[in-house]
């Protein structure tokens, strides 16, 4: 499996590999061993709501210990390291996806997407997955990213959030 395989697989399910928003942070951390939470849950305690673990490129926010947004953060021109339940491999793999490409890869796998209005201004260009309710946001390079099209927009972050109800 590529990067982009799983990048598309999220837009499609909403899930990175056995990950989903609503499980417990528990049966989280059974899967992919010990997160590195937020500095906040280290200063106020693991109740914390709405702070972030982490495993490299991959973050879980949490919210009352359930897992209530799963991020992937991608910095073009550079690798990204994600748990190997998620993405196996023995190396980084590369964090440059064009948007084009992303979204030809969508298209191919019948993923139905949208222009998300709300994070699309400026140079920032989003769309947002139908029916797994997936957020892409893509970004121009930074002058310091090596990337092999300069004019291109790069996926920065992926995302997928829910809101609890109580």
């Amino acid at each position: 499996m590529t990067l982009l395989d799983l990048l598309v697989e999220f837009g499609l399910t909403g899930q990175i590999g056995p990950l989903y928003c609503g499980m417990r942070l528990d049966r989280a951390e059974e899967i992919l061993g010990p997160g590195r939470p937020h500095p906040a849950h280290v200063l106020k305690g693991l109740d914390l709501d709405g702070y972030p673990y982490s495993w490299g490129g991959l973050d879980l926010v949490v919210t009352q210990r359930s897992v209530s947004g799963l991020w992937i953060r991608l910095r073009s021109g550079s690798t990204v390291r994600l748990p190997s339940i998620i993405l196996p491999s023995a190396h980084p793999h590369a964090a440059t996806v064009l948007r084009a490409d992303f979204v030809s890869a969508l298209d191919a796998a019948g993923c139905a997407h949208e222009i998300e209005q709300g994070l699309t201004f400026g140079t920032q260009s989003s769309i947002r997955t139908r029916p797994a309710d997936v957020c892409a946001v893509f970004f121009p390079p930074c002058p310091n990213e090596y990337v092999p099209d300069r004019e291109g927009l790069y996926l920065g972050v992926i995302h997928k959030h829910i809101t609890r109800q109580t």
